[in-house]
């Protein structure tokens, strides 16, 4: 948002199973979906948009769809013969601890602990480390089937408080209660309408972000607009709560606040969408500075704040320097000429920047793994954090008064792993390591390289069972996301090495659109240049075929959210390269996205239809737009939620009725749709496992591959 065993899959030959799929594909009968007279205009051309009404998720109608098709999937996965074996296996893998790092705050060491099946983790403390623990809070308690999950959490600076905001069956909703540490007694303070929001502690009370309450019918998928800013004093109702900042020019606009660790500085940062921030500031020990003044104009650069340094403040910024770079800006003076640079750009891509012990911690990327160094606040450069290998390292940060912190590091066949830093000597040692019922030493992960369509060179992680023969007929799933400069790096996922327990390789593309290679590789994959993401996509499995590792009759494909819209956009431009799709919660009708929720933020990153000449380019890789008639897709099985109001599921349904209405070949176009579950965060363990085996079911019977 993811071993040991002494049964074996084995593969048979794929005309045997494909048959079987045929022969059921044959009897499937599709749950009818009406069309209805749905034309747009845009600039001039016409779209027409028959299924338009199961953009209505309340009607009577849609409702009936949903359980029809959830039925039809649901008897199609019911005939695969190993789908109680899979689940059965995937429950024992999952069935381990999960401890997560330490953090201190006041007298007590906090961590987050799962004994292996508890629908969602409980938050323990300790006096000590090491020492007798205690629950401290159980979301499992909060509601009988896990649907409500802990979202953020922020501990006051005396460590007296903690508020942490909940969200219920997957929505981005959220509530905010504030909790007595001493007592573990909820205070009487319960805020609402939050969304997309941070918890900022200054003094006896929090800043946080929300919108006005929606009505009821449509808080699922309404759009979003005039996100407010405001300042809770403990103890008073919501009502009381001061506006901090509104911007009544921009509806579209959002806005959130951070306070410096000495509580001298208030950060207001304002976006227009997923891209792009504007950074203001108060200097609350001025009593004379009642507003915010502006600290860096945006709109073209990524900065955010750091920490201050006095009365100076520490930006990361990538203006000038796509890899980013680290300044101190004086505030009094914020023009760029004034700006004194501390860490100088690299040739790798800067990630974040996180503070600890009067120290700062840069997290860089080398190849999308994870290189992380520790500087002074001068910009010295005291040592590099030795990492057990090519993997991903998070948690870099804690108070100015620490002398050590915890890490986690992670990677494609490595469980996280939780290591203790000393940050005076630059130390790690290990602290805990989960114990997964499998071993680890029977599988290995490289990374190749491969010229995508324009000949930029684009990496690929393989992961797989040692032993791996080059025989052009291992299944494979290629996984990617590509978009809104997020970098994919490795993680461990007791899912995905299930399937490498099976005998297939789990590829994982760094698609352009990421931050894998800094600003220059996020734009060389959005707005006009989107193709090149798609290009990237298919370019690996073209690889991956010549050089041997597979075919394109045992390929699958994945993607979540812009990875679902990636799915979409490479079964519809190469439907007989994939033999398996599996888009999940995908950002499917490229022409309408901007219309819910918090869709008007991706325009930054997509363009919008509502523009003429963006609308041209969105319009030639749309998903649901080029699906066509009498065409042979992949076997897909679309996945999405009835709670998901981040992307909402009419993107899913609509293109799952023309899917089944244009497919010509004999794979099965299915949607599995979730109830009382959103966008992914948050799903409860029992509603992961369920739908990890449905999704290898499904993609191994389609693969050919057999008991």
């Amino acid at each position: 948002m993811l071993n040991k065993n002494n049964k074996r899959w084995i593969f048979m030959g794929v005309s045997l199973i494909a048959g079987q799929a045929m022969a059921q594909q044959q009897n499937i009968t599709y749950p009818d979906s009406k069309k209805v007279d749905s034309v747009d205009n845009y600039h001039g051309t016409s779209v027409a948009d028959p299924y338009r009404w199961l953009e209505d998720d309340h009607s009577a109608e849609t409702k009936a769809w949903v359980d029809a098709q959830n039925k039809v999937t649901e008897n199609y996965l019911s005939q695969i013969p190993f789908r109680g074996e899979i689940r059965k296996r995937l429950e024992e893998l999952w069935n381990y601890p999960k401890n997560g790092a330490p953090t201190k705050h006041g007298n007590y060491y906090y961590f987050f602990k799962n004994d292996g099946l508890q629908n969602q983790s409980i938050l323990y403390r300790s006096a000590t480390l090491g020492g007798s623990a205690s629950v401290f809070l159980d979301p499992n308690k909060l509601s009988s089937a896990g649907t409500t999950a802990l979202g953020g959490m922020s501990f006051s600076k005396d460590g007296k408080y903690v508020a942490y905001s909940l969200s219920k069956a997957g929505s981005d909703w959220q509530e905010i209660f504030i909790m007595d540490v001493a007592s573990g007694q909820l205070l009487s303070d319960k805020l609402e309408w939050v969304k997309f929001s941070g918890l900022a502690w200054r003094g006896n009370g929090i800043y946080y972000s929300r919108y006005d309450k929606p009505d009821e019918q449509s808080k699922l998928s309404k759009k979003n607009e005039f996100q407010k800013v405001y300042y809770h004093q403990l103890g008073d109702p919501q009502e009381k709560d001061e506006l901090v900042y509104v911007d009544k020019e921009h509806p579209l606009r959002n806005a959130g606040v951070e306070v410096t660790e000495d509580e001298r500085f208030l950060i207001l940062s304002t976006t227009e969408g997923t891209s792009g921030r504007e950074l203001w500031y108060r200097d609350l020990q001025n009593p004379a500075q009642k507003e915010f003044a502006l600290l860096v104009k945006g709109f073209a650069n990524e900065p955010d704040v750091i920490d201050n340094y006095g009365d100076k403040l520490l930006v990361r910024t990538n203006h000038n320097a796509p890899n980013y770079k680290v300044v101190l800006i004086d505030p009094a003076h914020p023009e760029e000429s004034n700006w004194k640079v501390i860490v100088p750009e690299k040739k790798e891509a800067l990630q974040g920047v996180g503070t600890a012990g009067g120290k700062l911690f840069l997290n860089y990327l080398k190849d999308a793994s994870t290189r992380v160094y520790q500087y002074d606040y001068n910009g010295k450069l005291e040592h590099e954090v030795k990492l057990p290998g090519i993997g991903t390292a998070s948690g870099f940060g804690g108070k100015k008064e620490d002398k050590e912190f915890f890490y986690t590091y992670t990677s494609f066949v490595t469980p996280p792993q939780v290591y203790k830093y000393d940050i005076s000597s630059g130390a790690s040692a290990l602290y805990d390591k989960a114990d997964v019922k499998f071993n680890p030493a029977q599988y290995e992960t490289k990374q190749v390289f491969f010229k995508s369509a324009d000949g930029e060179s684009v990496p690929v992680f393989l992961s797989y069972k040692k032993g791996l023969r080059l025989n052009g007929n291992n299944p494979v799933l290629l996984y990617g996301y590509g978009g809104f400069n997020i970098a994919i790096t490795p993680s461990f996922s007791v899912s995905n090495l299930y399937f490498m327990e099976q005998g297939g390789i789990y590829a994982v593309v760094s698609l352009r659109g990421g931050s894998e290679y800094g600003e220059a590789w996020h734009k060389g994959g959005m707005m006009d240049k989107k193709q090149n993401v798609f290009n990237d996509f298919i370019g690996a499995a073209e690889y991956l075929i010549k050089a041997k590792y597979t075919n394109p009759g045992k390929i699958a494909i994945r993607g979540g959210s812009n990875g679902g819209l990636l799915v979409g956009a490479c079964m519809t431009q190469r439907p007989e390269l994939f033999k398996v799709a599996l888009p999940a919660v995908g950002v499917m009708d490229m022409l309408r996205f901007q219309k819910f929720t918090i869709g008007w933020a991706w325009a930054v990153e997509y363009g919008s239809s509502d523009n003429a000449e963006q609308f041209k380019y969105l319009l030639k890789y749309s998903p649901l737009h080029n699906l066509k008639p009498g065409t042979a897709y992949p076997a897909t099985l679309i996945t999405t939620a009835d709670h998901d109001d981040r992307v909402v599921p009419a993107h899913s349904f609509k293109f799952a009725a023309t899917l089944q209405a244009d497919n010509a070949g004999p794979n099965p176009t299915l949607i599995r749709i979730e109830t009382q579950a959103g966008h992914g965060a948050g799903k409860p363990t029992s509603k992961m496992i369920d739908e990890a085996a449905d999704i290898w079911a499904f993609t191994m019977y389609n693969l050919g591959m057999h008991k």
